[in-house]
């Protein structure tokens, strides 16, 4: 078949195969067939690049990093709501509006917690997408818009001219994903789903947008040519013909109708895939809308009903601590079962000890308790009339509850972390790390075969994986023993890594690839690193005296003690491969940008390091030289801006000559 007309046929099949599961959240292609044909069109925009469609299925993943948001003036302002937060004052409004026309009639929308964007189509194609700001001028966020699936890139029997209002916001089940990698990786943890949005749709990089499973509802038409309409739910059957993804919306006229379907959606908010907080009552007639005008603020057809946070009593009974896979100890509070917007609490957060500390909660305390952000409860204040005797003021233990070894405070002293190089709690992730590309790059390890050896009860340490056996192993693949000989062959060549991936591998607090390079060069092997007093790291360039003390304390610890041994016995190596070559480089700053054709970056940047240099993502005003290869881009203009020396690779390769 002609390689367009499948391309072709491939972005339509793909581009409805998205429309019915991101929008009408109605699937009816596998997703197994959905990744089959996925990649028959990536192959096919390999081969034939001239041949890529703007808006292929294939372009929604991110990958354009940029320096700053542009801003963008809106050609019809987003106006914000008039808020209401009492069922009086809801009435007021509605009774008004019908005094002044008997007739009106009102659509009636949950109001969704996310960030408001305008959307902008030409002739059928999507043009840009800018967030709300201060109503009149937004930020361009293009790139990260372009990647929530929900949002055509390019519309059928389009107007010439097409400006949409929607809601970013995260789905719930995307922001406990978001979190559970945050706190797999060892990152702060999002509060709610509205700030991970907010966050998410202003990353500089749009990857990470694309990794975040953003959503959005369209709920307003701002500008459009040749098009006329006259109510509002005329304007929102005409977006879903289009295929956007439509906010959910009735159309009532009876005052008491509209406060009990208000009152419902509050009543029924659990079941939304989104946070809400609040419903949208807008008069439907559009020639009404202008009669009644606005203020200079917001718009006197339209409120929103602000539903307020529900606040129970409850009682505390217990208090305990959980261990996360980074180590940090969490604090929970096990309370008397309370129902909570529409779901039944047991338990709350408790954050930390300076939390606990500051409410001064205690075990069998009454408390009041509440959803924050509609999603995690949390104790607000503890009712100390009702303070039982004897109730003893609580602190996190000193060691770890799952392995017993010593915690410690975090840098900014808000948690506490356990320092157990072989805790059970943090196995998943320290192996996880052990094994990643920069560390001992155990090629097949992945994160499911991690799962699966540790609940065979394979591996309890990172050493473990060096003692595995084909016959404990087979029957994780269909393929059985070829994907475990694989995966063993694999193990045992990654003992052959020089001891600065073993360094870092280790999972030392703040020491990371770059460390592990310049302990290893300075050190010469692992026993030597061990043995080092903190006086002698802290000579080390780049290892400060906080650094140079959890490097000591964790060598001095005995689960430490015993997964060295563990990994001596393997015939892991413990000796470097880094000899620093010569000083030329010693602080010196160097960034590598374009298509390098006579090394790779990797090999670039071992070099820089031998000779004292380092080398870094982007430039500033401490960068000593850029070295350029084709398509530099946007870091070889800033350079040229700062005046920093421009290397070609022959320049650099002369340097190092």
């Amino acid at each position: 078949m002609d390689p367009k007309k499948r391309m072709d046929e491939l972005v339509e099949l793909l581009k409805e195969a998205n429309y019915r599961y991101y929008v009408l959240d109605n699937p009816e292609m596998l997703d197994f067939e959905y990744d089959r044909l996925l990649r028959e069109l990536e192959e096919l925009e390999k081969a034939n690049p001239e041949l890529l469609r703007a808006d292929s299925p294939t372009q929604r993943v991110g990958g354009e990093v940029l320096s700053a948001f542009q801003k963008v003036e809106h050609p019809v302002p987003l106006q914000s709501l008039q808020d209401v937060f009492s069922t009086e004052e809801l009435t007021e409004f509605l009774e008004k509006t019908l005094e002044g026309d008997p007739a009106s009639a009102f659509s009636v929308e949950p109001k969704i917690d996310g960030l408001s964007v305008a959307l902008e189509y030409v002739e059928g194609k999507f043009l840009r997408g800018a967030t709300r700001g201060d109503g009149s001028v937004g930020e361009d966020v293009t790139e990260n818009i372009k990647t929530i699936r929900s949002i055509p890139m390019t519309i059928e029997n389009a107007p010439a001219h097409l400006i949409v209002r929607g809601e970013v916001f995260m789905p719930k089940k995307s922001f406990h994903k978001l979190n559970e990698r945050q706190e797999a990786e060892g990152k702060q943890l999002f509060a709610n789903p509205r700030n991970a949005a907010a966050g998410s749709l202003r990353q500089l990089d749009s990857k990470i947008a694309a990794s975040r499973g953003l959503d959005c509802y369209i709920f307003n038409i701002q500008l459009i040519d040749g098009v006329e309409f006259t109510t509002h739910e005329e304007t929102l059957s005409y977006l879903e013909s289009l295929k956007f993804k439509v906010i959910p919306h009735v159309t009532l006229s009876d005052a008491s109708e509209i406060v009990a379907h208000v009152a419902s959606i509050n009543e029924n908010r659990e079941k939304l895939t989104c946070d809400i907080d609040g419903a949208v009552i807008k008069v439907n007639d559009l020639a009404q809308r202008t009669r009644m005008g606005s203020t200079a603020k917001t718009p006197r057809w339209a409120v929103a009903y602000k539903y307020p946070p529900e606040i129970k009593p409850t009682i505390v009974e217990d208090i305990v601590v959980q261990v996360g896979r980074t180590g940090v100890l969490t604090p929970k509070a096990v309370v008397k079962a309370v129902r909570l917007a529409g779901t039944t609490v047991t338990n709350a957060t408790l954050h930390n000890q300076d939390f606990i500390s500051q409410r001064d909660i205690r075990i069998g305390d009454t408390v009041l308790i509440r959803k924050a952000g509609e999603i995690i409860p949390e104790i607000l204040e503890v009712d100390f009339t009702k303070r039982p005797e004897g109730a003893e003021p609580y602190h996190l233990p000193g060691n770890c509850p799952v392995c017993g070894a010593r915690v410690e405070k975090d840098l900014d002293g808000a948690f506490l972390r356990c320092t157990g190089a072989e805790c059970p709690a943090q196995l998943s992730r320290n192996i996880a790390h052990f094994v990643s590309r920069d560390a001992m790059d155990v090629e097949g390890l992945g994160s499911s075969i991690v799962e699966a050896l540790i609940e065979k009860g394979l591996i309890k340490s990172p050493a473990d994986i060096y003692y595995l056996q084909l016959e404990d192993i087979s029957s994780l693949w269909k393929s059985g023993k070829t994907a475990a000989k694989k995966l063993l062959a694999a193990i045992e060549a990654s003992k052959q890594q020089d001891v600065s991936r073993l360094i870092y591998a280790l999972g030392i607090r703040q020491v990371g690839a770059k460390t592990g390079k310049v302990l290893a060069s300075t050190f010469g092997n692992l026993d030597a690193l061990m043995n080092a007093s903190v006086e002698e790291l802290t000579e080390v360039p780049d290892v400060g005296e906080v650094t140079a003390a959890n490097i000591y304390d964790w060598f001095h610890q005995e689960q430490s003690s015993h997964l060295v041994e563990r990994l001596r016995g393997a015939g892991v190596n413990f000796e470097s491969k880094r000899v620093l070559t010569d000083n030329r480089f010693a602080g010196k700053t160097f960034v590598l940008t374009g298509a390098l054709t006579k090394f790779t970056r990797d090999e670039a940047t071992e070099k820089i390091e031998l000779m004292g240099g380092k080398a870094a993502g982007s430039v500033s005003k401490k960068t000593s030289y850029v070295v350029v290869g084709e398509n530099a881009g946007s870091k070889e203009r800033k350079a040229r801006e700062l005046g920093i020396p421009i290397l070609s690779e022959d320049d650099f390769l002369a340097m190092i000559q």
